[in-house]
């Protein structure tokens, strides 16, 4: 077997190659990266070459597709037993064998006490698809099946007393985590990953990827202990799956339904990408068959697709730092109506049809059915990416909203849309930046991906973002638009001190501009990160800030006397956590009557029935939750 990496020197100039084109699973390529010292070149690929063996000597040689400007792209490897060369783009390099893997990554992997890391799962302790072995599977293991070594860095156990009680992390805090932890590495593209096994998420997800908007993303990951700790063969081998696909982010692989919106553009599976049998599907939306179908036909590997991605695409495309989670750039065709929707399923996006220069925007999404009652997930929010909103821009342009960190949602239970289902999702901020940071016309679409696989398209919304009026409309808007305040609209708010300024900007608007209209928001941010407490994860250590629900009452109720900005849901939402802080502080009569006002104000507003039974459900299981001890 010649298959594997090999290291060559031609003067100043390294290559890594790997020849693969023998061995397990095989995908017939030749791939390399280039560099000049320490500083990367270029890349390219050999797609189909030619292999030929005669007295123990091997001649594999194509054409290959590089990344940067070649004056000659051909390709030619010679391996034999008394040695290896490679001549690529004119240039002679003499190889040295280095591994049986094609790619080397360390995994720092660090655990919260009580969180106990995933070890091994054995295939064939549940029945599995015929021809899968039965084997003892690591992460590591897993991985080292696609041809992709993962070393294991010494583990870190991080102690909680700190928490208290408080063992759920939110996004923030994870954002913070993820930036303390890498800023000792320095911002570079680099084969280093970093896994947190956490307590549980306060969105109750089995794992997150960090994916923040800076120019090094894709270097870690989050699995959530509490969401598939076990003993058991189903818990141990939902364990595996939830780390694989988690790491598999960090690759830059995507969700087998979303591949179509990579750049360029990669071909769905069966039934829309749902019908993957890959560790980057959602088992309970494996189409056919749901979860146990999946069970009974997956073996335990990458497809054919993701193979040749993890093994060959280009370093800049899947080294952790380098391009961003999808590749390339962010604009997309945008999204095309269907002549008959899905399964009777309709779409909206509803918003404001103005909104101030610099003003969040923040849109409503619709989901219901046409055709009397119909199932799906109920995943509706953009940032879990079943949904999907394109922005098209006053020059033409299309982008694809990017959350900044990727919730993975394994647990979709079926929804029957009777009454329609409704979210609100802030859209103004991603991973890419601001989404509209220029007065004009905006036309947003949003596309549905259903249980079946299936797509549902909205007829586009049409916003208008208005020229700034006066001086004082200017500076707040200048004030908003910075990179650090969307990241802070993007997680409602961080302690974290790399978005300090972020954080002055904000008290900036409050304290100076306090009677502008957009203050509403730098107050809601601000006043939603002191009502709750913070986890500061940095040195191994963990230190907890408490919350300052004196702060959060006032710029929270603030809010809610100035919500005629807010929309509904993100009044819902400040309004219980209003609540919150007030049975912080002991005054759970104020936060009970703080419930009620939210139910009357919602009821004046002529609601569905449905919507109304729903807020009302909310409020009285809050209050049940604010009431004082026994």
């Amino acid at each position: 077997m010649i298959s594997g990496l090999y290291q060559g020197q031609d003067g100043d100039e390294r290559l890594e190659l790997r020849v693969d084109v023998d061995g397990i699973r095989p995908t017939g390529r030749v791939s390399g990266d280039l560099f000049s010292g320490t500083s990367y070149t270029g890349s390219f690929v050999v797609a189909a070459p030619a292999v030929r063996s005669e007295g123990g000597r091997t001649t594999v040689s194509g054409t290959g597709v590089f990344t940067h400007q070649v004056t000659d792209p051909a390709v030619r490897v010679v391996i034999g037993p008394d040695g290896a060369s490679a001549a690529v783009a004119g240039r002679e390099y003499a190889l040295t064998f280095t591994s049986r893997f094609f790619r080397s990554v360390l995994l720092e992997q660090d655990s919260v006490v009580g969180a106990v890391p995933f070890v091994s799962y054995d295939t064939g302790s549940l029945p599995g698809p015929t021809g899968s072995p039965a084997r003892h599977l690591s992460v590591p293991a897993a991985y080292a099946e696609a041809g992709i070594e993962l070393r294991l860095a010494q583990p870190g156990v991080v102690p909680v007393g700190a928490a208290g009680a408080d063992l759920a992390w939110d996004d923030a805090e994870l954002h913070h985590a993820m930036t303390t932890q890498f800023s000792q590495y320095g911002d570079a593209a680099a084969w280093r990953v970093w896994l947190l096994v956490a307590s549980r998420h306060v969105g109750g997800y089995r794992g997150i990827m960090f994916d923040y908007a800076d120019a090094y993303q894709r270097q870690g990951a989050a699995v959530f202990h509490d969401a598939v700790k076990g003993t058991s063969p189903q818990a141990q081998r939902a364990q595996l799956r939830t780390y694989v696909h988690e790491l598999g982010h960090a690759f830059n692989l995507m969700h087998s339904w979303q591949k179509n919106l990579a750049r360029p553009p990669q071909p769905l599976g069966p039934s829309g990408g749902f019908g993957d049998l890959s560790w980057m599907n959602y088992v309970q939306n494996y189409r056919p068959g749901g979860e146990p179908g999946y069970w009974a036909a997956f073996p335990f590997q990458f497809t054919d697709a993701e193979l040749v991605h993890l093994r060959h695409g280009f370093f800049r495309d899947v080294a952790m730092g380098a391009n961003a989670f999808g590749t390339g750039a962010a604009d997309i065709d945008p999204f095309e109506q269907q002549d008959e929707e899905a399964g009777g399923l309709r779409l909206s996006v509803r918003a404001k049809e103005s909104f101030a220069f610099g003003e969040p925007v923040v849109v409503e999404l619709k989901l219901w059915s046409a055709d009397g009652p119909a199932t799906t997930h109920g995943h509706l929010h953009p940032d879990t990416e079943f949904t999907q909103v394109c922005v098209r821009g006053p020059d033409g342009d299309s982008v694809l909203y990017r959350p900044m960190l990727r919730h993975c949602v394994d647990d979709a239970p079926s929804v029957t849309l009777g009454p329609a289902r409704y979210d609100s999702a802030y859209i103004g901020h991603g991973r890419d930046g601001h989404y509209f940071q220029r007065p004009g016309e905006y036309r947003i679409t949003a596309q549905y991906a259903a249980a079946d696989g299936s797509r549902v398209v909205s007829p586009p919304c049409v916003i208008r973002v208005a020229e700034p009026v006066s001086a004082d409309d200017r500076r707040v808007a200048e004030l908003l638009l910075g990179e650090e305040q969307g990241t802070l609209l993007s997680l409602l708010g961080s302690d974290s001190p790399r978005l300090r300024a972020g954080n002055d900007a904000l008290e900036e608007v409050i304290e100076r501009h306090g009677a502008h209209p957009l203050a509403v928001y730098a107050r809601l941010v601000t006043g939603l990160n002191a009502e709750r407490g913070f986890k500061d994860l940095s040195g191994g250590r963990l230190r907890v800030r408490a919350a300052d629900a004196e702060l959060g009452v006032r710029r929270l109720g603030a809010v809610v006397r100035e919500g005629g900005r807010i929309d509904n849901i993100t009044l819902n939402l400040v309004m219980r956590r209003l609540a919150r802080a007030e049975a912080r502080q002991g005054e759970f009569g104020r936060a009970h009557a703080v419930m009620d006002a939210m139910v009357a104000r919602f009821a004046a507003q002529d609601l569905s029935p449905a919507v109304m039974g729903r807020i009302r459900q909310e409020a009285e299981r809050t209050k049940a939750e604010l009431s004082p001890p026994a």
